[in-house]
């Protein structure tokens, strides 16, 4: 009998050693979470990959398969058919079969590929892949044999039971979310943000938002730009906290006491302070922003050094290295673009001087914020009247 299954493929954490369990665990965990609420599935695990099965019917490949793409870790998923019973008339008729669901009448090149990792099976590798071409070759006309550079690769691997997959959906890769700590990213409307903090998910670490809002400078539709944005990275994170705190009374303060040219330096260093300050209470270990190094006037090296300064907890840079049409690429890769580019400033945007600094010296930021006596307070309270979003 031949039965619906996904064969389920993992990268980078094959290599890993003795915790490789806890990385296989967590995926377990995301798929079970990602399928329980539409039937009754199980995940297998089997040397090398996880094969997800339908205990309660006949598996649906396009119900299961959306759901699974978007979880970290895993590199790859192949729709395909498992055999328990692994006599060659079986796999003949299971592998046309198949051929025939996926391709149809439509022409094409196609080839056959056999792993026997079960040795007492009776024929050899390639005597089965031989037997089995022949034999699609018999019952559809419309494929032809090409071994080198073929349209679809049929592969059958030989196990306990047999497999049977010519479908291969590459996924995101990565680690599983949440295997690699926690940090908290500062979530703008713009596009470097968002790419900033799926880049991090991707790596296995729990992401949590901060957003500054800063009414009536911004407006409501500007922070529903965020709550989308937030709402994007959770279809891969499963779950995303959303911090929105009200900056209006400290960006004006900021305003009437530092020069012009430098309040968006001290406007950033205020927010990686905030930052901070969620995620000491949150137990997060490190900051993530959507800094790319020379972008903008704020993200000169000597600017990336003065914001760095006002931090104890690390920051990471992911898109650091990118330029901007990197970035954009990968944000309409992953859905976040289009919801990027609404027309709604946030709090970064409207406060710009008309010539920043692009080489500030820590010690005048310092000097300048020593006289700024209500800058802590205006903080500490900001903080505290965070808005919790739980997407």
């Amino acid at each position: 009998m031949a039965e619906k299954v996904l064969i389920v493929k993992y990268g980078e954490i094959a290599m890993r050693g003795n915790n490789k369990y806890i990385f296989i665990n967590r995926l377990i965990s995301a798929i079970r979470k990602n399928l329980d609420p539409y039937g009754n599935y199980y995940v297998v695990r089997d040397p090398g990959r996880l094969i997800v099965e339908d205990r309660g019917g006949e598996l649906d490949y396009d119900l299961t398969i959306p759901k699974l793409e978007t979880i970290f870790g895993l590199h790859s998923i192949c729709p395909g058919v498992r055999l328990d019973d692994a006599e060659f008339d079986t796999i003949c008729k299971e592998s046309l079969a198949h051929m025939q669901e996926f391709y149809g009448e439509k022409e094409m090149t196609f080839k056959v590929n056999t792993r026997r990792a079960n040795k007492k099976f009776p024929m050899h590798s390639m005597e089965l892949s031989m037997e089995v071409g022949a034999y699609i070759l018999e019952h559809m006309p419309n494929m032809k044999v090409d071994v080198k550079n073929p349209d679809v690769t049929l592969n059958i691997e030989i196990r306990n039971s047999v497999y049977l997959h010519s479908k291969i959906i590459r996924t995101y890769g990565g680690l599983p979310y949440g295997s690699n700590g926690k940090a908290v990213s500062l979530l703008s409307g713009g596009i470097d943000s968002p790419v900033a903090t799926w880049m991090m998910a991707k790596r296995g670490v729990e992401v949590e938002g901060v957003y500054f809002h800063s009414p009536p400078y911004t407006s409501e539709w500007a922070k529903e730009k965020v709550i989308d944005l937030a709402k994007r990275i959770a279809d891969f994170t499963g779950e995303f906290r959303l911090y929105v705190v009200p900056f209006t009374e400290l960006q004006l303060y900021l305003l009437d006491n530092t020069a012009h040219d430098r309040l968006t330096i001290h406007l950033k260093r205020a927010m990686m302070r905030a930052a901070e300050m969620i995620a000491h209470k949150d137990g997060a270990l490190a900051l993530v922003t959507g800094e790319s190094v020379g972008q903008v006037a704020s993200q000169t090296m000597q600017g990336i050094q003065v914001i760095n300064a006002v931090c104890d907890l690390p920051v990471l840079r992911p898109l650091a290295g990118m330029d901007k049409a990197e970035i954009i690429q990968r944000a309409e890769q992953i859905g976040t673009f289009e919801i990027s580019i609404r027309p709604y400033e946030d709090c970064c945007t409207v406060f710009v001087a008309k010539h920043p600094v692009t080489k500030p010296r820590l010690n005048y930021i310092e000097k300048a914020e020593h006289k700024l006596t209500e800058l802590d307070r205006l903080l500490e309270e900001a903080v505290a009247n965070a808005e919790i979003i739980d997407l």
